[in-house]
């Protein structure tokens, strides 16, 4: 058996473990938030509300005035009905090497807790309508929860950057997770491909602890995770302040290149509760 096949057996594998525990964040989120109906044009009944003024008299549902039992106007009710606002929510997370890494004080991979926060999302979309795909030339859009398991499976086998020659559905929603360690430049062309399509979106910055405290002291060496070779640093609580200030720069420019394009930009630790990051970014999307 060669080591690819090896391999992906041993992603298959995992898929399990790791569908269950997005579908209970996804689940624990659900509980908290309300879902993306709109009124508007549509078949769908949503509500009855009262009858106010200005409101056309063809709207009226007569059947439920008539249980009321009030006089007109008072005892009229309007038939509303629920926008169809489903969309395709078009996902990705890095896989770079950077991601892949992790410090003493922490649990997991950022990579791991990228593919729960993605596969977590992707349950949560699904139940409110949504339409969810990954961020690969050959995807497929996925339109109910039985499809998580081909998702997550596609998601394993997924490698490199968002992939330049993708077609993104006009006025749809993108939503990248990674540590976004990136040249500044870098983002702004991928937010000025975006907004020609046009889409807007959400970057979810993943971080080890250890990248926001660098909790570390004395002479330490620092090793490159992709070719930016290792820096000795004598004592490395000396520049932590230095360290800090420079990550703050970064972030906020971040943030600054999201709100320009239209896209929110939110931060999320590994240390930290999966559902907390859910929760504030299901509510940036609700909110769009």
């Amino acid at each position: 058996m060669d080591r690819g096949t090896i391999a992906a057996e041993a992603a298959g594998s995992r898929l399990p473990p790791l569908l269950v525990a997005a579908d209970r964040v996804a689940s624990t989120v659900a509980q908290g938030v309300h879902g993306r109906r709109r009124v508007g044009q549509g078949d769908s009944f949503w509500q009855f509300r009262r009858f106010v003024s200005g409101d056309p008299l063809s709207r009226i549902d007569w059947r439920q005035s008539a249980k009321s039992g009030r006089r007109a106007p008072d005892g009229w009710f309007i038939r509303e009905t629920e926008w169809e606002a489903a969309q395709t929510v078009c996902l990705w997370r890095d896989s770079s090497p950077s991601m892949r890494w992790r410090s003493r004080i922490a649990s997991i991979e950022k990579h791991e807790r990228a593919n729960l926060l993605l596969l977590a999302l992707a349950s949560l979309l699904l139940r409110g309508g949504e339409r969810v795909m990954l961020m690969r030339e050959d995807a497929r859009p996925v339109t109910h929860r039985s499809g998580l398991d081909r998702l997550a499976t596609t998601l394993q086998g997924t490698e490199g950057g968002v992939p330049a020659g993708m077609r993104l559905p006009r006025y749809g929603t993108v939503v990248l997770f990674s540590d976004f360690f990136w040249p500044l430049e870098e983002v702004r062309g991928l937010m000025a491909r975006f907004a020609g399509v046009p889409v807007t979106g959400f970057l979810m910055q993943v971080l080890d602890p250890a990248e926001t405290a660098l909790p570390y002291q004395g002479r330490i060496r620092f090793r490159g995770t992709e070719s930016e070779g290792d820096v000795l640093i004598p004592r490395t609580e000396s520049v932590r302040d230095a360290y800090a200030q420079r990550l703050k720069a970064q972030q906020d420019s971040l943030a600054d290149i999201c709100a320009k394009a239209g896209f929110g930009f939110g931060i999320h630790h590994t240390d930290h509760a999966p559902e907390t990051a859910l929760l504030t970014l299901y509510s940036a999307l609700a909110n769009r």
